[in-house]
């Protein structure tokens, strides 16, 4: 998974939930420029924070074991 399929999610439940940016920053007590970055999808971003974002959301990230294709 990749931090472009994160940011979808992210920002549409953030305005399902009609928070601005700024809102949801002081909800998870992260910088404004944090949530910025999760909805651009930048790839280097603080696992703890993100997951800060996402339980104020009503989100959470998910491991799914699979069997990679080339081990099959």
């Amino acid at each position: 998974m990749s931090m472009l399929e994160v940011a979808g999610p992210v920002r549409e439940r953030r305005k399902v939930l009609r928070l601005t940016q700024s809102e949801l920053a002081d909800l998870a007590e992260v910088s404004e420029r944090f949530v910025r970055e999760v909805e651009s999808g930048k790839s280097s971003v603080q696992l703890d924070k993100l997951q800060e974002v996402l339980a104020v959301l009503g989100l959470e990230l998910q491991i799914v074991q699979f069997v990679p294709e080339a081990l099959r």
